[in-house]
């Protein structure tokens, strides 16, 4: 898989907010799992989930973080 840009809604730009809509550019790395992606965030890599019903990116990059 090629490295690619897109937007996703960001976990830390989210927090407490109850159907918020603010979302950043994320760059996909690499497909991990079935809906499990791993993504570079303003430098940090985290997780990722696709919703099919929405076309949509998710990134946690609070609890999802991946330490190297």
């Amino acid at each position: 898989m090629k490295p690619f840009k897109t937007y996703a809604y960001i976990y830390s730009l989210n927090r407490g907010k109850l159907n918020s809509t603010e979302m950043d550019e994320i760059t996909i790395l690499e497909k991990v799992g079935d809906n499990d992606y791993i993504v570079d965030y303003k430098g940090v890599k985290c997780h990722a989930l696709f919703n099919w019903f929405n076309c949509t990116y998710y990134a946690d990059d609070i609890y999802g973080r991946i330490e190297q």
